[in-house]
């Protein structure tokens, strides 16, 4: 055998993509909204996105077509989807589908989410790679 199917009948995965093993905070930061910066590990289909928000920083109501789960690490943050409010602290997760407008404001201490999302935003790759 040669090629792709060798690679995977070797190391036991199917992946095209090769494994990753890094810190998050080598990763190349960028702005999402004022005082709202992240740090994004790019898989094939689905991305981690490091997201820290400053005191009472807002990201403003949007929508994508990616499906979002996340997870607040380290301070508050309130999510508003379809009009409800939610006060989400440390270790307190979420998940919403695409196309589902949200906004979220961090609390007084600021906040640390762990997004997770999928496909790829090729938005952020764009702006990872930037600078």
């Amino acid at each position: 055998m040669t090629g792709s199917r060798d690679k995977t009948h070797l190391l036991g995965y199917s992946s095209l993509m090769e494994p990753q093993f890094i810190s998050l905070s080598d990763l190349h930061r960028f702005t999402l909204a004022e005082g709202v910066s992240a740090q994004a590990l790019f898989g094939e289909r689905a991305m981690l996105n490091l997201v820290e928000l400053a005191p009472d920083a807002l990201v403003s109501r949007h929508s994508h077509p990616h499906e979002q789960l996340g997870v607040v690490l380290r301070g508050e943050l309130t999510l508003v989807v379809a009009g409800h409010s939610r006060l989400l602290r440390e270790m307190d997760a979420f998940t919403l589908p695409g196309e589902l407008e949200h906004q979220a404001q961090a609390g007084p201490e600021g906040a640390l989410v762990l997004d997770v999302f999928q496909p790829v935003r090729e938005d952020y790759r764009a702006a990872a790679a930037a600078d």
